[in-house]
């Protein structure tokens, strides 16, 4: 069939193409392939894949021959890749994404998953070896394998349970009706449900009662992934280029974390973060000036409320120019003063800065002038011009990150403008527009013209402050060759407009639409086309080793908009430009799931009280409350919207301190779990499935969570009300604040009166739980209080759990301590190895559940004096005072 008789439709909406609609009947009447000369050798099989019929065309000619290649790596995991067999495609460079190696030693017969195949046509199944069960099978849809469009299809049992396929803000497991999942990274103001966003994790994990297992596609190339129940379920891949080079996890049968653990031995695991990261960040594109800045660090400070980090958007910047300050409006030796303030007060600093650098050939503007000298800017597709978007500053080039400079450019930019001597000595960086973004208009022929138009950079709107003020009263005073060529033969391909659309929502739906072109070239010879996705993560890589360059041996905070796999693995991730309202709150809670459960980016958080539009003081308290059981808690807004500060009301500055208090009380407990993530990758927030994996009332679940491994959250999510209906799984729970035993019986409990100060917070049973006695202004006062230990007994009567902890900042430890907690019977038992002194006492241990005073509590067998144990009958509490070095294990016994 030719491609103009089948019935295909570029579906447009408000004038805008979104994308292409194809019959799904056209498509699997085509003839796919036969599998011809397979092979087995060890743990790998090869087959040569010829067309089987009549070429379909659909949307472009088909490849006649494919090559076939699958690998069993782990006894978990399968590698499928599908590649043109006569000709190079793209297919993302391992200096992006690294891959693991295969152990040779894995047999087959032995391994959880099997793939299965058919030769004419040629299809495949994943199979789980425990129960012949199928979890991914192509056999009724053909494999479709073009220049510009790949399609792989494969059938879901009904009302599956799918969760992935980000960045998005759709619910955490994905509706099955008439879903496509876009994967192109754009600006994303307002962060729209339904829409492709800023980042690109194209994994799905899939639970059933019978188990839960992973499908990963390594394709950074434009991406429809579509689900669909209308003739049965369905999940189909469509790509605009590279290969099929699927990773296929078997997960786990009875554990479902046991999949993110998985998916970290491709993507790696997570990093770990600074202890000072895990408190609360300010910031707000909006601040006029440095004493703006200075007079928010001493508010917090008044208002009783914690500030550990200040932040400062682009406002800090000479015409937003980066590397750069203001020198009327941010005078350098005033923002000196500002850092210097904070780092005095235990506190710490975070600046903005973007990739795209101001065009300004003859000016004295550093950083264009050394990159172009070096030769890093990203060319147009001809490779001898600069490709040209207008942004903040104006016009401006954006780097390479492909070339083999631009690390030493960005690096020197950091060393110069970051400089502790002469410079802004900031702990940690912020990463935005790396989608990268433009406000060029497609076609964007003339980008000066359109800077001009929208007024960039914008002018000052407030006359600058008087310089002479202190901002705290209190203080005084080599080129790489270019040739045009590209690395893969797209000479006959349409770049800009593919014959299949994607349903990008960028602008009027072009790909080149409000970024960079897709013909831009890199120095390796590849185009945007193919790695425009990666080139927000390329980005974050490059900063995070800038950071650490300049700061040798620590860790850094990186905090980045756009993502692709594996970024976690060296930074965090804010959601992006949310809005100050209620769909937003709760939608947060699904993104926040997304990122630290199943991608792998843990280090994440939403704008609290939203970024765009005003917020209200109880939506803003209500989201101070939900915001500190995000892993990365801030407080953000935009430069239009009312100032948003916990202390500018009462109830958000009560409801701020009683949740900051709670949340730094269990700081210890959160950086444990980023230290098992970074080790295992075991996740570091949990969906309530995660835990009760045979519990189908959980799986729809995205307005409660489990912080760590056993917080459970469960936030109001409804304006102007003081309860909550949230669903207890039957298990044993116990209130965080007064520590009373809750039985779930798995039905909703409704919680009335819930003070919009208040939050409820319940501890799963089983646990044990290493908590400070109090929370404190900074995390360095913090680490100076002395811990408590809580045990919550399970329903069968034991609990356990851990506690990490090292010098909070070295990237390699000289010293840790790591305890192992372990309770049953009335025994709670402490041991470990305490390398790093904590320098503190255990106060006392509390245990739950407790139904009557003991007669005896011993600790290391010596029996405790009675003024040192209290029982609370009402609450179950049974408390013994320690008042010990927390320097060596120990038993305690009651009975």
């Amino acid at each position: 069939m030719k491609a103009s008789s089948l019935p295909l439709l570029a579906f447009v909406y408000a004038g805008i193409a979104f994308a292409t609609f194809t019959d799904q009947n056209v498509l699997d009447a085509c003839p796919g392939y036969n599998a011809t000369a397979v092979a087995t050798h060890g743990n790998t099989l090869t087959a040569s894949l010829t067309l089987a019929g009549t070429a379909c065309n659909v949307f472009g000619q088909d490849v006649e021959k494919l090559k076939l290649e699958v690998t069993y790596e782990t006894k978990s995991r399968i590698h499928v890749k599908i590649t043109d067999a006569a000709k190079k495609r793209f297919e993302i460079p391992a200096s992006v994404l690294p891959r693991p190696k295969a152990d040779k030693s894995v047999s087959p017969e032995h391994a959880d998953i099997h793939f299965n195949y058919t030769t004419s046509p040629f299809s495949f199944s994943i199979v789980r070896s425990a129960n012949d069960e199928v979890l991914f099978t192509t056999g009724k849809h053909p494999i479709i394998f073009e220049p510009q469009y790949l399609r792989l299809k494969t059938d879901l049992p009904d009302q599956a349970n799918i969760y992935g396929l980000g960045e998005h803000t759709d619910p955490f497991r994905l509706p099955t009706f008439n879903t496509t999942r876009t994967f192109w990274s754009r600006d994303a103001y307002g962060v729209p449900t339904g829409e492709n966003l800023y980042g690109n994790h194209p994994i799905y994990f899939e639970h059933r009662t019978t188990g839960t297992h992973g499908v990963f596609l390594a394709n950074s190339n434009g991406l429809d992934v579509k689900i669909n129940d209308t003739d049965g379920t369905s999940l189909e891949y469509n790509a605009i280029g590279g290969v099929f080079d699927f990773y296929f996890l078997a997960g786990s049968t009875t554990d479902p974390t046991e999949l993110p653990r998985q998916y970290a031995e491709i993507v790696g695991t997570p990093a770990e973060v600074p202890y000072w990261s895990l408190g609360f960040h300010q910031c707000r594109f909006g601040y006029q000036n440095y004493l703006d800045v200075a007079h928010v660090i001493t508010n917090y400070s008044a208002a009783n409320i914690p500030l550990e980090t200040m932040w400062t958007d682009i406002d800090y910047m000479d015409r937003r120019r980066i590397f750069t300050v203001d020198p009327d409006y941010f005078p350098l030796d005033r923002m000196r003063e500002i850092v210097d303030y904070l780092h005095t007060h235990d506190q710490y600093y975070v600046l903005m800065t973007d990739p795209a650098v101001a065009y300004l050939p003859g000016e004295d503007y550093g950083p264009f002038n050394r990159g172009t000298d070096m030769d890093i800017w990203l060319k147009s597709g001809d490779g001898k011009n600069y490709s040209l978007g207008a942004v903040w500053p104006g016009v401006t080039v954006f780097p390479d990150w492909f070339n083999p400079q631009t690390q030493t450019y960005w690096n020197n930019e950091f060393n110069l403008f970051y400089n502790p001597k002469n410079g802004i000595d900031i702990d940690g960086a912020w990463i935005d527009m790396n989608d990268p973004a433009s406000f060029c208009v497609y076609p964007c022929t003339d980008p000066f013209q359109q800077a001009i138009e929208q007024n960039l950079p914008p002018n000052r709107t407030t006359p600058p402050p008087d310089k002479s003020i202190p901002p705290f009263p209190q203080t005084s005073q080599a080129h790489t060759k270019r040739d045009g060529q590209f690395a893969f033969d797209h000479s006959g391909d349409n770049l800009f407009v593919p014959p299949y659309a994607i349903e990008n929502h960028a602008g009027g739906g072009n790909l080149s639409d409000r970024t960079a072109w897709v013909d831009s070239l890199h120095s390796n010879g590849l185009i945007e086309y193919d790695a425009h996705n990666l080139y927000g993560t390329m980005m974050s890589t490059a900063t995070q080793q800038a950071m650490e360059q300049r700061r040798p041996g620590k860790r850094t905070l990186v905090i980045t908009r756009s993502t692709f796999a594996g970024a976690g693995a060296k930074v965090g991730k804010w959601l992006g430009d949310n809005l100050s309202d209620w769909p937003h709150y709760r939608n947060s809670i699904a993104g926040i799931l997304g990122f630290a459960s199943v991608y792998h980016v843990p280090m994440v958080g939403a704008d609290i009280c939203g970024f765009g539009d005003n917020t209200t003081e109880t939506l803003c308290a209500r989201w101070a409350m939900l915001g500190a059981f995000y892993p990365f808690m801030r407080n953000h807004n935009q430069d239009i919207g009312r100032p948003q500060e916990f202390y500018r009301w009462p109830l958000v500055a009560q409801a701020a301190r009683n949740v900051l208090d709670i949340r730094y009380r269990l700081t210890d407990y959160i950086y444990t779990a980023f230290h098992q993530a970074s080790t295992d990758g075991t996740p570091v927030l949990n969906p309530l499935w995660y835990k009760y994996p045979q519990d189908t009332n959980t799986f729809p679940i995205d307005l409660q969570f489990f912080y760590g491994d056993s917080i459970l959250v469960s936030p109001v999510t409804e304006e102007n009300i003081t309860s909550v209906t949230a669903y207890f799984p039957k298990d044993i729970f116990y209130d965080f604040l007064t520590l009373e035993p809750f039985e779930g019986q798995g039905q909703n409990v409704t919680f009335d009166n819930v003070d919009y100060t208040a939050i409820p917070v319940h501890i799963k049973g089983g646990v044990v739980l290493p908590l400070r006695q109090k929370g404190a202004m900074t995390t360095k006062e913090l680490r100076k209080t002395d811990f408590e230990i809580v045990v919550a007994p399970g329903v069968d009567g034991k609990a356990s759990g851990q506690l990490y902890a090292d010098d909070g900042v070295s990237v390699k430890q000289r010293s840790t301590t790591l305890v192992e907690f372990a309770f049953d019977k009335g025994t709670l038992t402490a041991k470990g190895e305490f390398g790093y002194d904590l320098g503190v006492k255990l106060a006392r241990v509390r245990v739950l559940g407790v139904n009557g005073a003991p007669k005896s509590v011993k600790v290391n067998s010596k029996r405790v004096g009675d003024g040192a144990v209290a029982y609370n009958a009402t609450s179950k509490v049974l408390d013994v005072a320690l008042n010990a070095t927390f320097d060596k294990g120990f038993t305690l016994q009651y009975s």
